[in-house]
């Protein structure tokens, strides 16, 4: 008998007892009736933490106060625990089978307390968001425990009820399958660590790492296996083979893709495995923070990786990239309806912006930016260099967060892409906003005739679509492999220190770009 087979084998002894004899159909929440097992029940219930006790008291309630785990049960939930580490998640975080069974009297409640507490994490997740993030406002999961494991007992489908507790959208699931793969690599070794040095790599050069970087590439499937090798055999020069490998990766990166290994990808390269595993784990809990349902017409944004997907009929058809918030201006974790257009919109600046950015600078300035002050405000006149371009994207009730076009277009060429005030800017905005409105040849008609006039005019959709602002650090690109993005707005170190998660990724490198002309929204 192995170690897992001997400590299920003691648990079953000590928890099944009293459940032996017990039911196993459905129940309805009946009466407690006055036994041995029930007249300890409040006790044992107040010993448990008190964020459970509610759940515990329902489940029992509806399980006719009884014992529920017989040995059938117990085996299924251990099967269930196993299957922890591919939602990044450890079960003996949850459950200590041996220790449960150590308390005959207890340890059918601590069971089902351990049980509702690790499906609490898989429906919602482990930490509130509101208290990692600054600002999150979205439609979280909330799921009925106690009446869905009551169900599940009844019908012996304690395995099934915990898989579809969990998000089972392709990207969860994608993204699941890469931790998985990690924490193989981990346990096959991990890569060697690629040192970062100063200055830059260049293409040809010969350097003591290029095998450190061929394994490394290997490793997360940037370069085969016979390719590396033969690349290994070759020396220490940094060929052209390998240059393209290395531009995999910095696509995959969100970095230059110039093949060129400089400040930013040498940092990424210098991540490890446990800490890219951890990170995809930070990331599998933030999804599980949101509903199951989506709109099947939805906009998403993530901010982390500065890339905006359309979705119509539960399907991708359409991306652009996007500028977000800087660093000090960072673009909040947000989920609002859609409302209207605005061709040719003016830009009324808010105070912070106008106060220190645009005033300072003095009447010649905002006439030369084509601004006026009205009753204390700000405004930038409609026009082919006005800061929100030939269209804005309306949200409701959104803190003055939304989608809009730009003069500034060099800025999407940029890898690094966080440097607006909050908002978001859509390349190729006005095609996107043709294509959002191309249901409705009228409403297509009306924003056309109105880029074509040059004269502001608002355009309601006529439809509800969603606008998501997530924050993505690693996430499973179109070739189907992990892509991550460096933490810049520095919610995986607040994520991982909440929920306990040692980490340390690489800091983020800036390109050192500006442009000082450039204050838009």
């Amino acid at each position: 008998m192995n170690r897992r087979e001997l400590t299920l084998g003691v648990a079953l002894s000590a928890v099944t007892g009293p459940a032996l004899a017990a039911q196993t159909g459905p129940q309805q929440a009946v009466a407690a009736p006055p036994s041995a097992w029930y007249a300890t029940f409040t006790d044992q219930l107040s010993r448990l933490p008190a964020t459970i006790q509610p759940d515990v008291r329902a489940l029992y309630e509806l399980n006719g106060w009884r014992p529920i785990w017989t040995a059938d049960r117990l085996r299924r939930l251990n099967e269930a625990a196993a299957r922890a580490e591919r939602h990044g998640l450890s079960s003996a975080d949850f459950f200590d089978f041996v220790g449960l069974a150590a308390d005959p009297d207890s340890a059918d409640l601590r069971t089902t307390a351990a049980t509702l507490t690790y499906a609490r994490v898989l429906a919602e997740g482990r930490v509130r968001p509101e208290t990692v993030e600054d600002l999150w406002e979205m439609q979280k999961n909330r799921v009925d425990l106690p009446v869905g494991l009551n169900d599940a007992l009844a019908r012996n489908q304690i395995v099934e009820w915990f898989e579809g507790l969990a998000p089972t959208d392709i990207g969860y699931a994608n993204l699941s399958a890469g931790y998985i793969r990690y924490r193989r690599l981990i346990r096959d070794g991990g890569w060697p660590r690629f040192t970062p040095r100063p200055g830059t790599l260049e293409p040809f050069a010969s350097d003591t790492r290029i095998p450190a970087l061929i394994a490394r590439l290997v490793a997360e499937g940037d370069l085969s296996a016979a390719d590396g090798a033969r690349l290994t055999a070759e020396g220490l020069v940094y060929g052209a083979e390998l240059q393209a490998a290395v531009r995999g990766f910095q696509t995959r990166h969100g970095l230059e893709a110039d093949g060129r290994i400089g400040a930013g990808t040498q940092s990424s390269l210098g991540a490890s495995a446990e800490d890219r595993a951890r990170q995809i784990a930070l990331n599998l809990e933030r999804r599980r923070w949101l509903k199951r349902e989506l709109n099947p017409e939805r906009i998403e944004v993530n901010t982390a990786a500065a890339i905006m997907v359309y979705w119509k009929d539960g399907r991708p058809v359409h991306s652009n990239r996007v500028v977000v918030g800087s660093p000090t201006n960072q673009t909040p974790s947000l989920e609002k309806p859609f409302a209207s257009v605005v061709a040719n919109p003016p830009w009324y600046v808010p105070a912070s912006i106008a106060r220190n950015e645009i005033l300072p600078r003095g009447p010649a300035y905002l006439a030369s930016q084509n601004m006026y002050i009205q009753n204390g405000t700000v405004i930038q006149r409609a026009g082919p260099n006005a800061a929100l371009g030939y269209v804005k994207f309306e949200l409701r009730d959104s803190y003055a967060i939304f989608l809009h076009d730009t003069p500034s277009k060099g800025a999407f060429n940029l890898a690094m892409r966080q440097r607006s005030h909050g908002c978001v800017r859509v390349q190729n905005a006005v095609e996107f906003a043709r294509l959002l409105l191309a249901p409705d040849p009228m409403l297509l008609g009306e924003f056309d005739a109105a880029q074509t006039s040059r004269q502001t005019k608002r355009i309601q959709t006529g439809r509800e679509i969603s606008v998501r602002l997530l924050y993505w650090t690693a996430f499973v690109d179109g070739q189907g492999r992990v892509a991550f993005r460096e933490d810049v707005y520095r919610r995986d170190q607040r994520l991982a220190q909440a929920l306990g998660i040692a980490v340390s990724l690489p800091a983020v490198i800036s390109d050192g770009r500006t442009d000082a002309n450039d204050v838009g929204p």
